[in-house]
């Protein structure tokens, strides 16, 4: 059975969500604050984890900071707030989706089928990539393995979530061609899911400082400004 954290310090979304979840089929374990549900979500880590933003003690975006120095658990946010900055913060930290109260627990339920589908439940923590298997994507550096949905640079790890992979991957496969954002949309969002430029551009921008932890040099992403991305390789 597929398991869910949510945290949010709201019991009557906590009670309302948890019900209509279970109804589908989820195993649902609920957290009040953040605190107890970093410990939880560590020691025993779900499949994917909703947070609400807004929380004492700690907040959703402390959580997800937290969290992402070791497991790149799939995670969606709730968050009441329009301002589309804050949602561009969530994404650069490493959320995969995120849907803005009040929502549609029918909208709820698509957007984390989706974002399972895109994780095809891939365990949290990251394999080495294995250069033998022929789908295994080489690009200088670079190392790509879709089945494992593992990375590398210059022979060391690089931890992606989902989303980030999927838009590398689709970057990587034809070196020098330029993607628009519209098309990183569609390789890392489902159908069903509607993101606007600023979210593939936090992604871009994730991606970026992850590779750049392990090399400073790195200038793979290259932005054709009003056009899109495209893999630059070395």
């Amino acid at each position: 059975m597929t398991s869910i954290a949510l945290v949010d310090d709201d019991e009557n979304i906590l009670t309302s969500v948890s019900m209509f979840l279970e109804g589908e089929g989820y195993e649902v374990r609920t957290y009040h604050e953040g605190v107890s549900a970093l410990k939880a979500l560590t020691r025993n880590p779900p499949d994917i984890a909703i947070f609400d933003v807004k929380m004492p003690q700690m907040d959703g975006l402390e959580l997800l900071r937290r969290l992402r120095q070791s497991s790149n658990l799939p995670v969606i946010f709730l968050t009441s707030k329009d301002d589309e900055f804050d949602e561009a913060i969530g994404l650069n930290m490493g959320a995969d989706d995120y849907i803005t109260k009040p929502f549609s627990q029918r909208l709820l339920g698509e957007r984390i089928k989706a974002v399972l589908r895109r994780a095809k439940l891939t365990n949290v923590e990251m394999p080495t990539p294995q250069e033998g298997d022929d789908k295994v994507i080489r690009r200088s550096k670079l190392v790509l393995d879709p089945n494992r949905h593992a990375c590398s640079w210059d022979g060391e790890p690089v931890k992606l979530t989902v989303t980030e992979f999927l838009i590398l991957h689709a970057l990587a496969l034809r070196p020098g061609y330029v993607k628009s954002r519209d098309q990183l949309m569609d390789a890392a969002y489902d159908d069903q899911i509607y993101v606007d430029d600023r979210t593939i551009d936090s992604h871009i921008k994730r991606l970026r400082k992850k590779f750049r932890k392990t090399d400073k040099s790195f200038d793979g992403i290259e932005t054709l400004y009003g056009v899109g991305y495209k893999y630059k390789e070395a």
